[in-house]
């Protein structure tokens, strides 16, 4: 039976228990996180019983003064407790058996047995003595610590050094002389960030620099790509990291990787935020937007004491998270030099970036300099991609926080074509014979507004839109694409399946879903076709598409598939 007033109706279920590796949403300390939902139950109570058995089994297998943290979210809370580095496996079972124990004392039902002597030896049996010695001998010295479970490191680039997790060395046999670091910078954000990863990249090339870069699509060093895939999370950032021939690395940071582990690196040079929208909302206890807010910032936790967090003006959740954390080292980006923070920056003699008469600009202790002309860049087609512009404009900041000059900004944003073959899916433009191939993977309302505007510009007879969607975004963040791609007035909306992506969705719901919104937005039933893929549903737009017309394929899936038949209409293969 339940005891009195407890138990009753209420739910307390583990969502997911994990280790945070590095700094992460809660605080700078590697742990173990545990999300659960809950039912009938106030969070407090659960936080309550939680830290008291949590701090009873530390105490068992002699953790002592181990630190707890929880976050509260709307219907449920994060659990978390701090732990070294060498035993976070163990940490993430201790923590599961804590929750265990205060929900069933909360439920009334008996309490599952601690079996500390168990969990004592398995911390035994998982620490790593030689590990933590490095990673203190590495800090005291003021050099960057990377680990995992097959590899521990100190440096990055060519002042790396890299020891198998079986054959770490005592500290007194590392030549610390030759451990050094690299210009490090890391970008995050809604939308945006590959260009701006990549832009960034080609301004350090300019600067004389072999640059790498992680992304989601690939990881590079010196325009060479080394491994395809998404490389946007930790392990991307060691293998980069590692790599002798990088003399400086830019990271693209993805909110997935920042929320299941934390920020893949203890030191960076700048940390770059490009927007926060609405997207992938409702994991991980984000359930909006300030709670993205929230996890975007993450990335500030990485920077040194002098290093850059860099800020977009444009942006309203990035001002108003901003606004709170009383940052000092904050430099702003913008498109409008009239914003409040940007004016404020400027009066200051702060550094910043901003559009001014059509000219890109930097400004420094009260002085503007005037670096490139927006208009002449190609990924800005003429200016007309405002969204571009930036990217621009917040890749500049990076590279000039970085060191590079305004020699080295200009050219490396003038010599950044945007083309398929370099930033692939990211506002790529076609033209033959009067017909606009216009290819992005724009996939949140946020990002297809940008697409959309730039697309108004071309003044296009007709539109023909290709679009699809992952089943794990909720009806009404379907619906809001939609309105949004139907702002384009498509002569033909073309909706496709994402085979593989249903994510829990029965097979063509996403696209029944797309088909009702649409014909809701006042799409005629006849102007709309379903197709059981991207690539079918491209090879349909390009069959049929005429002088005048503009396609927009927002080809989420096989996207190497739909390159290569707009690469077959261009030739005429």
């Amino acid at each position: 039976m339940a005891a009195p007033g407890r138990g009753v109706g209420m739910k307390i279920e583990l969502l997911d228990s994990r280790r945070l590796t590095g700094p992460n949403l809660f605080w700078d300390l590697p742990g173990a996180v545990a999300d659960v939902a809950l039912r009938d139950t106030t969070p407090a109570q659960v936080v309550s019983a939680w830290e008291d058995e949590a701090a009873a089994l530390a105490a068992a297998v002699g953790w002592r003064r181990m630190r707890t943290c929880s976050r509260i979210f709307a219907g449920g809370v994060s659990l978390v407790v701090a732990a070294p580095i060498d035993v976070l496996y163990s940490a993430c079972e201790l923590n599961e058996t804590a929750l265990a124990r205060a929900a069933a004392r909360l439920q009334g039902a008996p309490l599952p047995a601690p079996d500390a002597d168990r969990l004592a030896r398995q911390i035994r049996m998982e620490s790593k003595p030689a590990l933590l010695a490095l990673q203190r001998a590495a800090a005291s010295r003021g050099v960057p610590f990377l680990w995992d479970d097959d590899e521990a490191s100190v440096g990055y680039g060519g002042g790396a050094r890299v020891f198998p997790a079986g054959r770490i060395p005592p500290p007194s046999d590392v030549d610390w002389s030759a451990v050094t670091a690299v210009p490090l910078a890391i970008v995050t954000g809604t939308n945006g960030k590959s260009t701006t990863v990549r832009l960034a990249a080609s301004i350090l090339t300019a600067a004389g620099q072999r640059t790498g870069i992680t992304s989601t699509d690939y990881i590079s060093v010196g325009g060479e790509i080394i491994d395809r895939g998404d490389y946007s999370g930790p392990g991307g950032a060691r293998t980069l990291l590692r790599d002798g021939r990088v003399e400086a690395a830019v990271l693209e940071v993805a909110r997935g990787g920042l929320l299941r582990r934390g920020v893949g690196v203890e030191r960076a040079d700048a940390a770059l935020i490009t927007n926060i929208a609405a997207d992938h909302l409702g994991e991980y206890g984000i359930n909006s937007v300030a709670d993205m807010a929230e996890a975007k910032f993450i990335v500030r936790r990485a920077l040194d004491d002098n290093g850059a967090l860099i800020l977009n003006a444009d942006d309203p959740p990035t001002v108003a998270c901003a606004s709170g954390l009383g940052e000092r080292r904050v430099v702003w980006f913008g498109l409008d030099p009239e914003r409040p923070v940007l004016r404020a920056q400027l009066r200051g003699g702060g550094r910043a970036a901003f559009l001014r008469d059509g000219w890109m600009v930097m400004s420094e202790a009260g002085t503007e300099r005037r670096i490139v002309q927006a208009a002449r860049l190609p990924i800005t087609f003429g200016g007309a991609a405002r969204y571009n512009i930036s990217n621009a404009l917040a890749a500049m900041t990076l590279a000039h926080v970085l060191g590079a000059g305004d020699g080295a900004l200009r050219e490396g944003l003038s010599s950044f074509s945007g083309g398929v073959d370099v930033n692939p899916g990211r506002g790529n433009l076609f033209e033959k014979d009067g017909i606009r191939i216009f290819l992005d993977f724009a996939h949140n309302e946020h990002g297809l507004k940008a697409v959309s505007d730039t697309i108004g510009t071309l003044r296009a007879k007709r539109n023909i839109v290709l679009m699809g969607q992952a089943g794990d975004r909720g009806d009404e963040a379907i619906g809001r694409l939609v309105r949004v791609a139907c702002g384009l007035r498509p002569a033909r909306l073309l909706v496709c399946e994402l085979p593989g992506y249903e994510r829990g969705r029965k097979p063509m719901e996403v696209p029944a879903l797309i088909v009702e919104s649409a014909l809701a937005a006042g799409v005629p039933r006849a102007a709309i076709e379903v197709f059981a893929s991207p690539l079918e549903g491209a090879a349909s737009a390009l069959a049929s598409a005429r002088a005048g017309d503009c396609l927009v394929l927002l080809a989420l899936t096989q996207r190497q598939e739909v390159v290569q038949l707009i690469n077959e209409f261009m030739t005429g293969a």
